[in-house]
């Protein structure tokens, strides 16, 4: 019994790259992990507002430019990897969570422009490691992403709704043009599907429509505002920490 597991462990969760069974696994512990630091931050009775979102956006940062120092071997560590980096991660921006609520009763400081702050401050200091050569990456996503700005611009849509699909939008383009132009490939299984089968801007699309309709159903049955809110900020956070990874190791692609 000890060997089928471990065969099943060595098969599926210690090669590297990605399979259906990792990225279910993955996938359902993200999303339980997501539920509990929710019910953490009710209990701190922190408000899942713009203010919110705006402080743990440079954790975000944080996360996505160590990866790329790991890809870069400046780091070299399973620590820092998914999915281990987004647990460690997500507790360090709740220990900073604490600390700025504890710094707001004492200090009479508001917790989000702390909280902002602590995660900006080491957030920043990779990219000062990180050397960024390939600005034409830049150019090329900013010229396919510019429909998308117009599209979303004259869209009668929420502003959040907006900016996360904004954000999944810049994620799935910074993805086709790593495949398509400087021979980057795909890990992940359900974007290889869309990528294989129909070349990789049809990526871009797909996942334009998905997040179109994950926010209009999120709209329509989440009556709990907090929550709603939190449902979106944990996707815009999904497609900015992967997005942001690929853009910054693109810059830096020699």
């Amino acid at each position: 019994m000890f060997y089928m597991v471990q065969n099943f462990f060595n098969k599926y969760f210690a090669s590297p790259g990605y399979n259906t069974v990792n990225t279910t696994v993955y996938a359902v512990l993200f999303m339980l992990s997501a539920y509990v630091i929710f019910l953490v931050l009710k209990k701190m009775k922190v408000r899942i507002d713009k203010r919110f979102a705006t402080a743990v956006a440079p954790f975000v940062l944080l996360g996505s430019s160590i990866r790329v120092l790991v890809d870069s071997n400046v780091l070299k560590s399973f620590l820092f990897v998914s999915p281990t980096i987004y647990l460690i991660i997500a507790a360090f921006t709740l220990a900073c969570v604490v600390a700025s609520l504890f710094l707001e009763k004492k200090c009479r400081i508001p917790y989000h422009k702390t909280l902002f702050v602590m995660g900006l401050a080491p957030g920043l200091l990779p990219l000062f490691i990180i050397k960024f050569t390939n600005f034409y990456a830049a150019f090329l996503i900013s010229l396919f992403i510019l429909p998308w700005l117009a599209l979303l611009a004259i869209a009668k849509w929420s502003r959040e709704n907006k900016i996360v699909s904004l954000i999944h939008i810049f994620d799935s383009t910074t993805t086709a043009v790593s495949l398509e132009f400087f021979g980057y490939t795909e890990q992940h299984v359900v974007p290889n599907i869309f990528i294989n089968a129909l070349g990789p801007f049809s990526f871009v699309l797909v996942k334009a429509i998905a997040i179109f309709v994950i926010l209009i159903v999120i709209d329509r049955y989440c009556k709990n505002r907090e929550f709603r809110n939190y449902l979106k900020l944990v996707i815009g956070i999904l497609g900015a920490a992967t997005g942001t990874r690929d853009f910054l190791r693109l810059l830096a692609l020699t």
